[in-house]
């Protein structure tokens, strides 16, 4: 299998929507170590998210596609990467498809964004994710990135509450 990283197009948005979907939320998600299906339970894009983020200027999303011979290409992953400022980029939407977790797409993925923050001058990358995902954390901090001992709360109100950690990675230069 061949796998191509490349921009997503406003024509991806269905396809986006039903991976970030399948790779975090509900039963098909606990196919792979790296979902929200144990924490939550409703939908993790809403209606009409992904097109927005595609036409924003200041957002970037990455796909992942595999080809096989003789086929076209199907979506497998994504990430997202939004310019908050002139130094600072904002990673989300890192996911792949269940049953190809850990197998070294998370982290091309991961080096793609990373690398495409810093062909846009970005100095550091930060991204935020659910306090209680210890094992993911692990995975962000073995690739660079360190907690910054800032919290912010769960765009919706959970009982008990959710709340994410603040994760950030100085870039370098290109």
């Amino acid at each position: 299998m061949e796998v191509a990283v490349a921009p997503a197009s406003i024509g991806d948005a269905p396809a986006l929507k039903a991976l970030l979907e399948a790779a975090y939320r509900g039963d098909a998600a606990r196919a792979g170590w790296n979902h929200e299906a144990d924490i939550l339970d409703d939908e993790r894009t809403a209606p009409g998210e992904v097109e927005a983020l595609l036409a924003d200027p200041a957002v970037t999303i990455l796909t992942a596609r595999a080809f096989e011979s003789g086929g076209g290409g199907s979506l497998i992953g994504c990430v997202a990467v939004t310019s908050k400022d002139a130094a600072l980029a904002y990673l989300g939407m890192l996911c792949v498809a269940p049953n190809l977790q850990s197998a070294g797409l998370g982290r091309r993925l991961l080096d793609a964004a990373e690398d495409h923050a810093r062909h846009k001058g970005i100095a550091a990358m930060e991204m935020t994710v659910i306090d209680s995902r210890d094992s993911l954390i692990a995975w962000y901090e073995r690739r660079g990135y360190i907690r910054t001992g800032e919290t912010r709360p769960f765009p919706v109100l959970r009982d008990p509450p959710v709340t994410f950690a603040v994760l950030e990675k100085p870039l370098g230069p290109a």
